[in-house]
């Protein structure tokens, strides 16, 4: 070999090694793209089912109203505002200063009013004939206590119930949420185990949850009527019972098949 071959030796080897190595360094770079894309090259990725069934369900719990919510108004009247405000502020103090003895819950103010009365005569612009406060409270009690606060509380200076209501605690309403979803959820298993069953179809995995509701229930009002005719009658104790509250929640499931 002469001077000049042994001089272009390894520049020809140089070449070769590059060309061989370009289908090398072509599959490294298709197999990192592959695993950044996340993609595992010789592993077929699983597929979620493609024929899938949607079934809703409802359940429903119901649960003893145990506490009563009230809502109290002391109204007088005076021939000046001032006159009449400070009857009521006197009025109300009476009235709140019994329910803190009673340790009631959520005692809160519920309204303040002050207004003009008037008489009205034909041909004549109405006339004021003196002013009426009012100041309501609202607070909420055992259901067992409610009647003998009722009477204590008109006692005091209270001249007006302008509602009670009837709830279940917290605690009672947060379990009976969960107790509903899970009669929900089951309600919604059942339905589409029977509709797959009679196709002799196989229920697969659920792929894809949504709760619908699973809301707080209303309060249950005590009628008014019923309410002024046993308040009215100042020798007994007012009867106060509640009643049943109901929980509902709706769960859809989507089940692949």
């Amino acid at each position: 070999m002469s001077k000049i071959q042994q001089w272009l030796a390894p520049d020809r080897d140089r070449r070769n090694w590059r060309s061989s190595a370009k289908p090398a360094l072509s599959v490294l770079l298709t197999t990192s793209l592959l695993v950044l894309m996340g993609v595992t090259p010789g592993i077929t990725q699983e597929r979620k089912p493609a024929r899938t069934l949607t079934a809703s369900g409802r359940g429903i719990v119901s649960i003893p109203t145990t506490l009563s919510q009230i809502r109290l108004t002391i109204e007088v009247s005076g021939k000046t505002p001032t006159a009449a405000q400070q009857e009521a502020a006197k009025r109300s103090t009476q009235v709140v200063n019994y329910l803190k003895s009673q340790q009631v819950e959520k005692l809160q103010t519920a309204g303040i009013n002050l207004n003009p009365t008037y008489v009205y005569q034909t041909g004549t612009s109405p006339k004021i004939t003196g002013y009426s406060a009012t100041n309501s409270i609202s607070f909420r009690v055992n259901n067992d206590r409610a009647g003998a606060i009722l009477d204590a509380a008109v006692t005091n200076g209270a001249t007006r119930i302008d509602g009670v209501n009837f709830v279940a605690s917290e605690q009672a309403i947060s379990n009976a949420q969960l107790q509903a979803l899970k009669q929900a959820t089951q309600d919604a298993q059942r339905q589409a185990d029977a509709v797959l069953e009679t196709l002799n179809l196989k229920r697969k995995e659920v792929i894809g949850i949504q709760i619908n509701s699973a809301s707080t229930p209303a309060p249950i009002p005590l009628a008014q009527e019923s309410m002024r005719a046993k308040v009215a009658d100042g020798n007994y104790t007012t009867p106060v019972v509640g009643g049943e509250q109901q929980v509902e929640a709706a769960v859809t499931l989507d089940i692949g098949y």
